[in-house]
């Protein structure tokens, strides 16, 4: 698959996720970033704005099998990655797998759930398997997590950790629709039987994996490498920063300017392409200093001032 095919892939999955979900084309465009980056996504809002449809539907859309997980305080790892049942037939031991199992799992209100729980998660994110009884297991590809997440202002939920929040290549929030967007929700309901709509695969897992392959051959400028180290750099200068973007982060911003390139059809990245991405992958990776926190000091706003300390790179093209 080639850029130009892959750009073409990527237009029909964001129409067909369009079809079935009301929102705003550029937050489907940063999930769909994360999926050919080979990411996982964290989307924070209140519930019923279309979180777990939007997965559902993005599952559909690739043909990947699709799991949901509801992470409550008494979820335990083994509920997730699963466990070993006795088989009184053949007097043995046979693994059952947990819902990690699967191509694109949507791991619903992650932090209401206890650390051990978040932990079992952790390592399928980063190392694409996990740890059961001793024997280590390799998950399904592609392997892809959206995972939701209640304001931490809301009742029963705490932050997540910075190690965990940092698993996840990007984070968005899906927002309340406009009115337009309201009414045509009641247009869509009204036109239809079923309270859910219905989509179709517009690829296949194969597909899915080749077109995970093709933003390795994204051509990266050396004046735009310079340009993602510097950003990462300023934000580490800020005197309101506790803990700057790390090396990890650095990577994963370079891997999604790439994976943007790819949905807008160049074979090249293009300062645009960092601009699209920047925010939803380096605001949830800062760390504040207290004092900051305490004056509500807003993450984006740091990317923002380093983004614009660091001048554009020119393209020649």
């Amino acid at each position: 698959m080639n850029v130009a095919e892959a750009a073409d892939t990527c237009e029909d999955v964001l129409a067909e996720i369009g079809t079935a979900v009301i929102g705003e084309r550029t937050l489907f465009e940063t999930i769909l970033t994360a999926v050919v980056g080979q990411g996982h996504v964290l989307v924070e809002d209140v519930p019923g704005t279309g979180k777990t449809l939007t997965a559902h539907t993005l599952a559909t859309a690739l043909d990947l099998e699709f799991t949901r997980i509801q992470f409550t305080p008494d979820l335990l790892p083994a509920d997730i990655t699963g466990t070993h049942v006795y088989d009184e037939h053949a007097g043995e031991f046979s693994f059952e797998p947990g819902p990690i199992f699967a191509n694109v799992v949507l791991a619903d209100e992650i932090n209401r759930a206890p650390p051990k729980t978040q932990a079992a998660l952790l390592e399928a994110m980063g190392e694409r398997q996990v740890s059961i009884g001793g024997e280590t297991r390799d998950l399904p590809e592609p392997f892809f997590v959206i995972a939701t997440q209640n304001p931490v202002e809301q009742e029963g939920t705490f932050p997540l950790p910075e190690a965990q929040v940092d698993r996840f290549m990007v984070k968005t929030e899906m927002g309340y629709p406009d009115r337009a967007g309201d009414l045509e929700l009641l247009d869509r309901r009204a036109d239809r039987q079923s309270r859910t709509p219905t989509v179709g695969s517009v690829v296949d897992r194969e597909s899915v994996l080749d077109l995970q392959g093709v933003p390795e051959t994204v051509t990266v400028d050396p004046a735009i490498r310079a340009y993602l180290v510097d950003v990462c750099r300023a934000t580490r200068d800020d005197e309101r920063v506790d803990v700057g973007i790390s090396p990890r982060g650095l990577q994963r911003l370079f891997e999604a300017s790439r994976a943007r390139a790819v949905i807008a059809g160049r074979d090249y990245v293009a300062p645009e392409d960092v601009h699209a991405v920047v925010n939803a992958v380096l605001d949830h990776r800062l760390v504040l200093t207290t004092e900051a926190d305490v004056r509500g000091v807003d993450p984006r706003s740091i990317v923002e001032g380093a983004v614009n300390s660091v001048p554009v790179p020119s393209m020649d093209s």
